[in-house]
This record gives structure tokens, C-alpha cells and sequence, in this order.
């Protein structure tokens, strides 16, 4: 998954549900060094036993917010969302040198 572009990243999830495990897997993926980088990470865990949903809230360097809901998504298709958005902004930087 293409992270450099990501400026900041905001999620709440339940840790204990199926939609967490995608929230988690996420969180995984991020490098180790991404707060060091600039990249703003607010995490927040939801009770146990709460019916809330799972919001991804992301923002790229160019502005573009997006906002994905985890418990329709799997993974690979979140990764998908985001390299999508990460390779326009990738060609965006090579035509400018």
C-alpha cells in the first residue's frame, strides 16, 4: 500500500468485531515510522459491546479527503481505494520533475 502521500488518518473501532479486524489490518499496514513522517494518526477503540459503525477517515497531501466505512469493506479493498488515489498523485509528481 502506497502511504506517502497519506497526511493524516482517523479511525474508531471496536477491536473485539469483524469489521475491527479490517481496522486492525489497516493500522498494520501503515510503516513504523509514519508519525515521524508527518502523518497524523488518531486511532480511538469503541466499547465492547457498542452498534456503532466503523468510519476511515483519510486525507491526502493534494486536499482530497476520504471516507470509507469498514463494515462493507474487506482489506484489499481498502488498499485498493487508497493506492488508487496515491499512484494519481505519484504520476502528478513525476510530470512536475
Amino acid at each position: 500500500m502506497i502511504t506517502r502521500y497519506l497526511t493524516e488518518v482517523s479511525l474508531k473501532f471496536n477491536p473485539f468485531s469483524k469489521t475491527g479486524k479490517v481496522a486492525r489490518n489497516f493500522l498494520a499496514l501503515l510503516p513504523p515510522n509514519a508519525r515521524q513522517d508527518g502523518m497524523k494518526i488518531d486511532a480511538k477503540l469503541l466499547q465492547r459491546y457498542t452498534d456503532q459503525d466503523t468510519p476511515l477517515s483519510l486525507k491526502f497531501k493534494d486536499g482530497k479527503e476520504m471516507n470509507l466505512d469498514l463494515s462493507k469493506l474487506q482489506i484489499r479493498d481498502v488498499q485498493e481505494e487508497v493506492n488508487r488515489h496515491s499512484r494519481m498523485l505519484a504520476r502528478a509528481d513525476e510530470l512536475q520533475g
